[in-house]
């Protein structure tokens, strides 16, 4: 090894989800949605002065951040803003967790957030969910530097009732917890509700999945006025002008059109529990989602195998090759017609296995 290398920090990099470049092909691997954003966006975008692009951005984002305050019933300095929920997760775990005490997260999650630890040195503690892949509440009732696990969590769409997040909360004064709901606009009550009552409590979610923006990479913080505040503190010592012009005013825009968002979101849960129903049928079993996908696994069949046939007929899903999870798939949620092609391919490998 060279003498320069001795020093560069050594890190096991986040493996994204495959984006393949053929066109025809069912794409239910990284929990886009399926659906295009808010028509307004569309008009937006086409009234986008290209002339200003040659400043800088607001560095203080204030028509996000107003519009996301009113939209949620915040004040502004609740709320920070950053280039996708990776980056506000990232710029959290850099500011909240410089303990000697190991944060703690579930074993099975987001895998983003063993990667931030070890490129932050942060040392971490993986606390294994139980055998229904159930994040287990009194598990984190400990001695920690900080808590993070997702909500619903990921890879299993499992969700956390609110009043078990309380109880962490609550229990961790000490310590800062954040939920990360990338997905919680598919199921289940925003712990943003808590927030008035506990200022160590940090909730972080994006307009990727629900929003239908996954191109753009906007995430958000809503938190304490303290918390935000420490939040932008150390932006500012990194990058003073994270969010482009054009993304902020997409971003606001996308948010005026609530009905849209309303009835994109019913879409996806009306089919996600057409689709449970389908599945358990063919003889699958899953954890409860209330995501935009949902974690599979079938006793007869090889997930790796199945994986790799879905992958030849140009239907694309996740596969983790990991402890506990190796025989599971992770399918996102597409249009009907979408899957109802997965379904057919699931139903005609049946009767080849038998």
């Amino acid at each position: 090894m060279s003498t320069w290398e001795e020093n560069v920090r050594k890190v096991t990099p986040y493996t994204p989800g495959e984006q393949p470049k053929a066109r025809r092909i069912i794409k239910l691997n990284t929990n886009e949605n399926p659906y295009p954003p808010s028509p307004k966006t569309a008009e937006k975008i086409r009234e986008f002065s290209a002339e200003s692009l040659r400043l800088y951005p607001d560095p203080d984002m204030g028509t996000l951040v107003n519009g996301l305050a009113d939209y949620y019933h915040l004040a502004p300095d609740q709320v920070f803003v950053g280039v996708g929920s990776d980056d506000v997760l990232s710029m959290a775990f850099l500011t909240f967790f410089n303990s000697q005490k190991p944060i703690l997260f579930p074993d099975i999650t987001y895998s983003f957030y063993d990667v931030w630890a070890d490129v932050y040195g942060i040392p971490y503690r993986q606390i294994p969910l139980d055998e229904q892949f159930r994040i287990v509440k009194e598990d984190y009732f400990r001695e920690n530097g900080g808590i993070v696990f997702p909500n619903p969590n990921a890879p299993t769409g499992g969700l956390l009732p609110l009043e078990d997040i309380e109880e962490i909360v609550a229990c961790n004064r000490q310590s800062v917890v954040i939920v990360d709901e990338a997905y919680i606009d598919f199921g289940g009550v925003s712990a943003r509700n808590l927030l008035d009552r506990y200022d160590n409590l940090l909730v972080v979610q994006t307009f990727s999945k629900s929003r239908s923006m996954a191109g753009l990479r906007i995430g958000f913080a809503m938190g304490s006025a303290g918390l935000i505040r420490y939040l932008y503190s150390v932006r500012n010592s990194v990058n003073s002008y994270t969010m482009n012009r054009f993304a902020l005013e997409v971003g606001v825009c996308a948010l005026e059109d609530q009905a849209y968002f309303r009835e994109t979101c019913q879409k996806i849960i009306r089919t996600r529990e057409r689709v449970k129903k389908e599945l358990a049928g063919l003889g699958f079993q899953f954890v409860d989602s209330a995501a935009n996908f949902i974690f599979v696994t079938h006793p007869a069949y090889n997930a790796g195998e199945l994986f790799q046939a879905l992958r030849e007929a140009g239907i694309f899903v996740r596969y983790f090759e990991k402890p506990r999870i190796d025989q599971y798939l992770r399918i996102t949620i597409g249009r009907d017609e979408e899957m109802d092609a997965l379904l057919a391919f699931l139903k005609n490998y049946g009767k080849k296995e038998n």
